[in-house]
């Protein structure tokens, strides 16, 4: 979603500027791979390391 809102406002831009409009695909696919890393790493870690612990202990952890 994010990344075709980014297209847009670039496509905007770029054509209130009369430049060219060119949006690469390897930056767009770049950015899209990292934030899919950063996300699964945000969420897996704390999951993973939850997961580890007793029932008893994660539940009194919240």
């Amino acid at each position: 979603m994010c990344l075709l809102l980014g297209i847009a406002v670039t496509t905007a831009y770029a054509v209130l500027q009369e430049w060219p409009v060119t949006v690469p695909v390897q930056e767009s696919s770049g950015g899209f791979a990292a934030t899919l890393a950063i996300g699964a790493v945000a969420g897996l870690y704390p999951a993973v390391h939850v997961a580890r612990l007793a029932p008893t202990v994660a539940l009194a952890s919240t």
